[in-house]
């Protein structure tokens, strides 16, 4: 990986790439996209992962406006990248991530290189000697997925992913170690794969990836041939997983943490890994803003002995801060908020790893005075530091001047058995404001009635959070990034009205 990376870097700088100069990446985890990653780092140029799951439009925007010189690109995505490229002024190469066997026949990219042949022309200058010097200089730069405006850019420094990397090594983050053998399921181009690629290394561990397959089956088959101990990915790659493993009454015999983010894991699928499959997971949190993981779901020494129940209150939330970022809650006053738990509060972050501006970007969301950077998320924090996210600011519910959380009630939803995947949502209320709507995906053999669905809610949630309704879907959508989009489900439904309000 070493000697392949240098020899990267060296072709890149053959094709013009410099210092600063920043080159995208369009690919999934797979060895090559990861020599990539080092080969444009150690140039001291910029590493601009594109996500393909994204619009063509927006896709052609953060190109654009990163000014990309070159794009990596696995074959997948050569004929969307045809189509863009009349788009693109600023590309000067494209590179097609195969050997020469592969290039395909008449290419839609005419003039593509071939990855292997030019790293191969590059084995005779080695050794090629890394060229940054200066850890605040940029490396990394990855958008937002935009679900609210335009796609904004963070650009990370060397420093930064360092210091990511080294917490996310830490016994009480993913406990990596060379002895480690780690399968990044969330991809390279989701917020840094949560910067497992850098971590890995660091120690020495194995890395395992998964190219495209990110079934239940494919996934289970490298995590057994693997022995896989370290894994992460959102919660709806892991719904597949444990689907597949019921179905084939199938276990996991290597496996013992698996980091889950992205959003909120049900405390069902905590339970399934935990009791059922004996792997430890930790909920984690973070954004693209915060290199991104911002805290760590291990549980704390000094909480003492805790039964099941309890345990698995606190697994259920999102961890507390890690070393390198300082937490808080406030009103809309910028009020400091208790930390008991109980009290809401919109989530701040700071520190060394925290966004302090946009990439070409004079809008808002940038850092205070102080520091504080605002997250866009709802939460509490107990007095041990364990936050909970209860929403996004823009997804709370706003009922008779009440906040319900949309998350709590999905989290209650999905552990039905009936229930395969929850959502919830505002639906508009002339009463109250605002209602709650649940949005069900229902189990493919063992379908439940929405009298079922709300009698189970009945003693777990406060009877003014109870839905107003229900309604079935074949299916939920997700943003590129793998999140329910709620945004997509307020256009769908904005004109739902419940035949009977509950309240």
């Amino acid at each position: 990986m070493h000697r392949r990376s240098q020899q990267c870097a060296l072709a890149l700088g053959k094709l013009g790439v410099k210092p600063g100069s920043i080159v995208a990446t369009l690919a999934w985890n797979t060895a090559r996209h990861m020599e990539c990653w080092y080969g444009i780092i150690g140039l001291g140029a910029v590493c601009h992962t594109l996500n393909p799951r994204l619009h063509p439009s927006q896709l052609t925007y953060i190109a654009n406006h990163a000014k990309d010189c070159v794009v990596m690109l696995d074959l997948t995505f050569v004929d969307l990248m045809a189509a863009l490229r009349p788009k693109l002024p600023s590309v000067k190469a494209y590179i097609l991530l195969t050997d020469h066997a592969h290039m395909p026949a008449n290419c839609p990219l005419s003039d593509a290189l071939c990855y292997e042949d030019i790293i191969e022309a590059q084995r005779s200058s080695l050794p090629f000697h890394w060229r940054p010097r200066d850890e605040n200089a940029a490396c990394g730069l990855c958008y937002t997925s935009g679900t609210t405006g335009l796609p904004k850019g963070v650009m990370y420094s060397h420093r930064a992913n360092y210091l990511h990397a080294m917490m996310c090594l830490m016994p009480d983050a993913l406990c990596v170690s060379s002895g480690s053998t780690v399968l990044p399921i969330v991809p390279l181009f989701h917020a840094n794969s949560w910067g497992l690629v850098f971590a890995a290394p660091l120690v020495g561990a194995k890395i395992v990836f998964p190219g495209p397959h990110l079934d239940g089956a494919s996934l289970h088959r490298l995590l057994e041939e693997h022995q896989v101990t370290t894994t992460a990915a959102v919660p709806t790659v892991w719904l597949g997983l444990l689907q597949y493993m019921e179905a084939h009454n199938l276990r996991l015999t290597s496996l013992k943490l698996t980091c889950i983010g992205g959003a909120a894991c049900p405390p069902s699928m905590i339970t399934a890994f935990e009791r059922k499959h004996k792997v430890e997971v930790r909920h984690m949190w973070g954004m693209t803003e915060t290199c991104p993981l911002g805290s760590m779901g291990g549980l704390k020494g000094t909480l003492g002995k805790l039964g099941p129940e309890e345990t698995l209150a606190i697994k259920s939330k999102q961890g507390r801060p890690h070393p390198f970022v300082d937490m808080r809650i406030v009103d809309d006053a910028d009020r400091e908020q208790p930390r008991d738990g109980k009290a809401y509060g919109n989530l701040q972050v700071r520190g060394g790893i925290v966004v302090q501006r946009y990439f070409r970007h004079d809008g808002d969301h940038n850092v205070d005075p102080d520091g504080w950077f605002t997250t866009g998320d709802v939460a509490t924090i107990d007095k041990f530091g364990h936050m909970q996210i209860t929403d996004r600011s823009k997804d709370v519910i706003k009922s008779g001047g009440e906040w319900i959380s949309s998350i709590e009630i999905e989290n209650v939803a999905v552990s039905f058995p009936k229930v395969r995947e929850a959502a919830v949502i505002a639906m508009a209320s002339e009463k109250w404001g605002e209602r709650p709507l649940l949005v069900v995906v229902p189990h493919e053999t063992n379908k439940p009635t929405k009298d079922e669905i709300l009698a189970f809610l009945e003693d777990k949630i406060a009877k003014y959070w109870m839905p107003d309704d229900v309604v079935f879907v074949n299916e939920i959508p997700h943003t590129g990034t793998g999140k329910i989009s709620k945004l997509e489900l307020r256009e769908q439904f904005k004109n739902h009205k419940p035949e009977r309000p509950r309240l």
